[in-house]
């Protein structure tokens, strides 16, 4: 991925990756890729999200970039800290609100949907802090879809009305937040999120990285907007996309591209003649 995009025809700076540059030899915060000409574009990335689904061969492991034109587009640095998400697709978008009972969302969810309460199948990362979260919505008679690992694939699949997911709720990784608002964005979903910390230091160093109040309501608009693009490749199957198969000397993969400013998505098939060392 860093080779391609070093071969690029512009001037690019990760604001979303791998790490800062000393906890990541490559496509880590603050990096320059590109060729050194054209535009100036921020990038938002992660190779593999969901590194022990693919490790383990269960569902739902994807590559994913989201990127900006400067002056163009905009996305958020986002802190390293944990996010709470609502994440629903353009149904159920002007609808809900993070502030209120998951409970209370769920029956303003069916209501725009025109399902039932039980018909609805919310994401949630399988995590101890959520066993709260899970109970409440079992409670108020929705399916709950539990994630084992990386709510991205999840979220993105709460946009797509054939997916069978009708929202994403819970806590997860504030860097992965930014990448599904670049998403929600281009689809005309919604999304709503907090940041939580865990103490004063992970506070002040989100306050000099964002504008406005840290602990703010953020809205789509706040992580991502104007010209955006989107793009994720499945590398196992999931509620998305078809992971990567292979054949032989051949592999193939789908991807997903949107782009905010048409509304346009498009799927995309791609086969790959693999040498004789299965590169």
């Amino acid at each position: 991925m860093r080779a391609e995009l070093n071969d690029m025809a512009m001037c690019a700076t990760i604001v979303i990756g791998e790490g800062e540059r000393d906890e990541a030899p490559m496509l880590y915060i603050g990096e320059r890729l590109g060729r050194g000409e054209g535009p100036s574009v921020q990038i938002a990335v992660d190779p593999l999200e969901g590194t022990n689904l693919c490790a383990n061969g269960t569902p739902n492991a994807i590559s994913v970039l989201a990127a900006a034109v400067e002056g163009e587009g905009f996305l958020m640095h986002a802190p390293d800290c944990y996010m709470e998400k609502l994440v629903v697709g353009p149904e159920c978008a002007g609808v809900v609100d993070i502030t209120l009972p998951p409970r209370i969302n769920v029956k303003l969810m069916s209501k725009s949907l025109g399902k039932d309460v039980s018909e609805l199948i919310i994401g949630v990362l399988d995590r101890p802090r959520h066993e709260t979260l899970i109970q409440e919505l079992r409670d108020a008679g929705c399916r709950v879809h539990l994630v084992p690992d990386g709510d991205l694939s999840v979220a993105i699949a709460a946009l797509d009305p054939d997916s069978g997911v009708d929202g994403l709720m819970g806590t997860g990784g504030a860097p992965e937040g930014v990448i599904t608002a670049a998403a929600v964005l281009c689809t005309a979903g919604e999304m709503q999120a907090k940041l939580i910390f865990k103490n004063k230091e992970e506070q002040a160093r989100a306050a000099k990285m964002m504008s406005g109040d840290p602990e703010r309501v953020l809205t789509t608009s706040d992580m991502a907007k104007g010209h955006v693009y989107f793009s994720a490749t499945g590398i196992t199957p999931g509620d998305l996309l078809r992971g990567v198969r292979f054949g032989r000397r051949y592999a193939r993969t789908e991807s997903i591209l949107m782009e905010s400013s048409s509304g346009t998505i498009r799927r995309v098939e791609t086969s790959f003649t693999l040498n004789e060392r299965g590169s």
